[in-house]
């Protein structure tokens, strides 16, 4: 099953496909030319999962609101493609993987290279060579929605 996470931001978005063993495409691209893309794709039996903005008390300014929109116009183009749509918040992806809300960006990043392998080189790649800035993100979105969905599946059997 491939898993299509988002970082989404204001101008530009980050989207990484992961299989669960190896990135497979990781690019961050201006926002109007992801949605041309999530317009034009394929998403039967794939899951798209957009890490979502929640509300923490603490103000937000207009760079948020930007943000929280092109999460919608995301989620609509994919689920009109027929994938399924998981929400990430980014205080599940810190619990996830550091065990606490206070993890840094940095924290999460080593926690994915601990459990999915090392990065590599150019010369000799690991299965997330090529993840840098954002698309580390991304990749925590896709792998979190990932093993939630592996665990749904698991409990559904019994």
């Amino acid at each position: 099953m491939l898993i299509h996470g988002i970082d989404p931001g204001t101008t530009e978005s980050a989207i990484v496909t992961w299989d669960g063993v190896r990135v497979r495409y990781g690019v961050i691209m201006e926002n109007e030319m992801l949605l041309s893309i999530l317009r034009q794709s394929d998403y039967t039996n794939g899951i798209v999962a957009i890490e979502s903005i929640a509300s923490y008390g603490m103000a937000v300014g207009r760079e948020t609101f930007e943000t929280c929109e092109w999460c919608g116009r995301f989620r609509e183009a994919a689920e009109n493609r027929k994938a399924k749509i998981v929400k990430v918040y980014r205080r599940e992806v810190k619990i996830h993987y550091c065990g606490t809300m206070k993890a840094k960006d940095a924290n999460v990043r080593q926690a994915l290279i601990d459990k999915l392998g090392v990065v590599g080189t150019k010369a000799k790649p690991g299965p997330l060579h090529g993840i840098a800035s954002h698309l580390w993100s991304a990749l925590a979105v896709a792998d979190y929605a990932l093993t939630q969905q592996a665990q749904k599946d698991a409990q559904s059997k019994g």
